[in-house]
């Protein structure tokens, strides 16, 4: 059964609660832009120039998009990337991302106030929004700020008796991260026991229509339908048979996933968010729980079955590695504090007292260097980032105007985004032809004045059969080398 529209003065309260997350949003923005880490995350880099490859490559198109990676955070991007000023500085990536997490907060507290009212809707979607990890997140070019709103917009419009509008939000989920998959069958079966089938009909013929176009581009531009899954890019293949604590091991998963989320979201938080969720499920707000267990479930799930590790400083092997999956337990949580909230006599002093609790580990430490996920980040860019700055400044000086890299889309195309080099001029293995002659044909094809390549890699080969002459060796992780090949 749909919960009951919310009184209107609702409105002028979300409208508050968007207010100070658009000022908090660009805040952390601007501290992030300004400290020159927008893009210090390696993901976050390759989101953006995916985005600005759409347009500007050898072979612009929708094949741009690749196979992996879901095409929603790119296309949100495409807009704001295609201006090369703010893809060469970074901040063209950190426009759509924050605007989602504003429509998050609104749309949580909205959700939250249906159920517990407004206080405690409050003191939720303050948890949510104030969260450190969060906050980096939603600065920079990543996928959770976007699969964050769409899953709060799914979250309002199953509350809401709303199944079009619902499968809408869970189509951008699906085409946004693959947990937003993992969500439909469990959306589909909510409106066909509270709304009938007529509802569950039209939620799945329009959440569903995402997959199903994944799986067309996949076989259209790809040759296999499954090449996201399968395919020499993906999760499965980059992992392959290489053992990881948590694989095939429940115990193992739940310890590690368990010890992210306290991490990630602060041990005050789990032990009030915990007790909060048994709270909502004694109430009987099943649904509720159930929708935002989904994707925390979904990750532990993919760590014991589907090679996705997560690696913590605290664990063997002592690294940092997809902590931000922890951050998928945070609306579950921010739920439970609204749940706590509700059962006080005096709402606003408890609802005061938990939110700051919950802050304690942010407030005691107050250094990004207590934000796991921009720690992850800065941990695991260190080298590629140094290397890449070297390159930068030694083709600055050398690069002509009209001269063209044959190189691979990967870490380097950090050093053509700063020289602001346009991409077309950029010869990878995304652009069909353009590659596989020199590939195949080196001696026919090859024609770049410049090669820029990894040792070992493809391009380092192409370029020795061709005769091209190393003239920069730049080292950097792991006894990577950089080769810059000129002729």
């Amino acid at each position: 059964m749909a919960v009951p529209a919310a009184p209107a003065v609702t409105l002028c309260r979300t409208r508050t609660v968007a207010a100070a997350t658009a000022l908090v949003s660009l805040a952390s923005v601007l501290f992030f832009y300004y400290r020159g880490e927008l893009l210090q995350f390696g993901d976050a880099e390759a989101h953006l120039n995916i985005a600005r490859r759409i347009l500007d490559s050898p072979d612009p198109g929708i094949n741009q998009i690749g196979t992996v990676w879901l095409p929603l955070p790119h296309l949100l991007m495409l807009p704001f990337a295609a201006v090369t000023r703010g893809w060469q500085l970074g901040f063209a990536g950190s426009i759509a991302s924050p605007v989602c997490f504003i429509a998050s907060a609104m749309l949580f507290f909205r959700s939250l106030r249906l159920l517990f009212g407004a206080v405690a809707a409050a003191a939720g979607t303050a948890v949510l929004v104030l969260n450190p990890n969060a906050l980096y997140l939603q600065a920079i070019p990543m996928t959770e700020p976007v699969f964050l709103a769409a899953l709060c917009g799914l979250f309002y419009c199953t509350l809401t008796g709303r199944p079009t509008a619902a499968g809408l939000c869970a189509a951008a989920a699906a085409w946004t991260r693959y947990d937003g998959w993992f969500l439909l069958p469990f959306c589909s079966l909510f409106f066909l026991r509270a709304n009938g089938w007529r509802a569950a009909l039209r939620f799945s013929l329009v959440a569903g229509a995402a997959p199903l176009l994944w799986f067309a581009h996949n076989r259209w531009q790809f040759g296999d339908a499954l090449d996201f899954y399968r395919g020499p890019y993906s999760a499965r293949a980059i992992q392959g048979d290489h053992y990881y604590p948590g694989r095939h091991d429940w115990t193992t998963a739940i310890h590690y996933f368990f010890t992210a989320v306290r991490l990630v979201n602060g041990w005050p938080l789990v032990l009030i968010g915990a007790p909060g969720i048994a709270l909502a499920l004694l109430r009987r707000t099943w649904w509720p729980v159930l929708l935002l267990s989904l994707p925390p479930v979904f990750y532990l799930w993919s760590m014991h079955s589907s090679g996705v590790p997560i690696f913590v400083p605290s664990l063997w092997p002592h690294g940092w590695y997809n902590t931000r999956y922890a951050l998928s337990a945070l609306p579950l949580l921010a739920l439970g504090v609204a749940a706590l909230v509700s059962a006080g006599r005096n709402s606003r002093g408890v609802a005061v007292a938990i939110v700051a609790l919950c802050l304690v580990p942010w407030i005691v430490r107050p250094s990004p260097e207590n934000w796991i996920t921009w720690k992850e980040s800065q941990v695991n860019s260190r080298a590629r980032r140094t290397g890449a700055k070297k390159v930068y400044l030694y083709l600055r000086a050398r690069l002509g105007p009209r001269d063209t890299v044959f190189t691979e889309f990967n870490d380097l195309t950090e050093i053509y985004r700063h020289l602001g080099l346009p991409l077309r001029r950029t010869v990878t293995g995304d652009d069909g032809p353009l590659w596989w002659g020199p590939v195949m044909r080196p001696d026919l094809f090859l024609r770049d004045p410049w090669v820029v390549c990894f040792a070992g890699d493809i391009v380092d080969h192409v370029a020795r059969r061709a005769g091209y002459t190393p003239e920069l060796l730049i080292p950097v992780e792991e006894g990577k080398v950089i080769r810059v090949y000129h002729r």
